[in-house]
């Protein structure tokens, strides 16, 4: 009887220890566990040029982040992945981040087609993207912020500033997938409402890393030389841009004679380009590394600290990227949790400096205020801001030039909860997510 108590006192001490052992371990998990944060870029591909320095951007931040203490009392964690310009691939590596890795936020893409592969897999598992990128509009999804520019945050104001400097006749020159076709609609749509007829109209589109640009900018050349002042509105997009400035310079085309404005070039994209001949041309966005204030100065020092380069430049889809996660951080302190619905319920309202002296604040339809830009490219790969808004734009899901859109508004709030809300008819005219 005694051998029998002791084997079951034995018994209960192991399985004591065993199960101590268990909570010492399961505590032990607990402390190290970590708040995932997705990362996806094109580190490979036509893309490359342009998503790379975002991915390292994204680490910078998480770093900063983790040094002030993390986020709710854990650590943040990256967890980078290489969609490698391949769009499908995209809405298979954001499942696998959601499903596989368990992240609470993911911040990504740059091309439209990318974030369209994206949407539906981030709508079916209810994931958050954060896109950093100057977009179409003409969307609205309940589980994507839209950190970059809409149209008329960088689009419809690039154009109104040519206009006022004597252009008559537009080239639309595009890479052939959404973004730019969307825009080219609405900046068609814009230019009819001022009065511009469709024969001062040309519009083209390339695919995605087009290199033989020769006929085009011929073409180009010839649309100019019919007696109206002519601009190119660019919305062409990675590598193809170095091809086509090249070759712009090879025949001659400047700045005075037919200028460019580009929407998806900046700092990044012209450190690998000889810019002697693009001197003049110009670029819309809502940030420039020229700008100058203590927050902008501030960032670039930490920049090239971080990269251990100090030859390397800050763009605008790197500002989005920041005000992006400052208000995710901010809305995740403010819910006290990564949860999806609390974080979008928490975010609405929210604001955060940008680098160029004003205020972002996010929207109830998802997208924030930004100041528009204007600037001429310099010898030194920089810009000189020419035009800039007073204050900010509030950023505009639906276009105020297209039928079926004009009357849309987005509102994600208790009031609405609907991405595609009809001002006229009163109601959601589309699912609501």
């Amino acid at each position: 009887m005694k051998k029998q108590i002791k084997g079951l006192l034995a018994s209960v001490m192991t399985a004591g220890l065993v199960f101590g052992s268990a909570i010492a371990m399961a505590d032990s998990h607990s402390e190290k566990e970590t708040i995932k944060v997705g990362v996806l870029h094109s580190l490979s591909g036509t893309m490359a040029i342009s998503e790379t320095t975002l991915k390292d951007t994204m680490l910078m931040l998480i770093e900063e982040q983790n040094k002030k203490g993390g986020l709710l009392g854990k650590q943040l964690e990256a967890v980078v992945v290489d969609p490698a310009s391949d769009w499908p691939l995209f809405a298979e590596k954001t499942r696998e981040l959601i499903t596989k890795d368990g992240v609470s936020s993911i911040f990504g893409c740059w091309t439209s087609v990318s974030r369209k592969s994206v949407l539906p897999v981030i709508e079916e598992l209810n994931g958050l993207l954060f896109y950093p990128v100057q977009y179409e509009g003409e969307e609205s999804s309940k589980n994507v912020f839209y950190t970059g520019a809409a149209p008329n945050q960088q689009a419809i104001p690039a154009v109104e500033y040519l206009m006022d400097e004597g252009v008559e006749r537009w080239v639309l020159a595009g890479t052939d997938y959404v973004y730019p076709r969307t825009t080219n609609k609405i900046l068609e749509a814009f230019l009819k409402s001022k009065g511009v007829d469709e024969k001062d109209i040309m519009i083209n589109y390339t695919p995605f890393g087009h290199s033989d640009w020769q006929s085009i900018v011929a073409d180009i050349k010839k649309f100019g030389s019919e007696g109206k002042k002519t601009a190119v509105v660019s919305t062409i997009n990675g590598d193809a841009n170095v091809p086509f400035y090249k070759e712009l310079g090879n025949q001659g085309v400047d700045a005075e004679s037919i200028p460019v404005v580009a929407f998806s070039v900046g700092e990044e994209e012209l450190s690998g380009f000889d810019t002697k001949p693009l001197v003049g041309h110009l670029a819309a966005w809502n940030y420039f590394m020229s700008v100058e204030n203590d927050a902008n100065a501030d960032f670039i020092k930490k920049w090239q600290a971080f990269t251990k380069n100090d030859k390397r430049v800050t763009n605008d889809p790197m500002e989005a990227h920041v005000i992006g996660f400052n208000l995710w951080v901010q809305a995740v302190e403010k819910a006290g949790t990564t949860d999806v619905d609390a974080v979008g319920k928490a975010i609405i309202g929210l604001e955060t400096p940008n680098l160029t002296g004003g205020i972002a604040k996010m929207l109830p339809n998802h997208h924030i205020t930004k100041p528009v830009l204007i600037g001429e490219i310099q010898e030194d790969g920089q810009f000189e801001v020419v035009s800039e808004t007073d204050g900010t734009v509030p950023g505009d899901a639906w276009s105020d030039y297209l039928e079926g859109s004009k009357d849309l508004v987005s509102d994600w709030t208790d009031a609405k909860n609907c991405g595609n809300y009809n001002t006229v008819e009163k109601k959601c005219v589309g699912a609501v997510n």
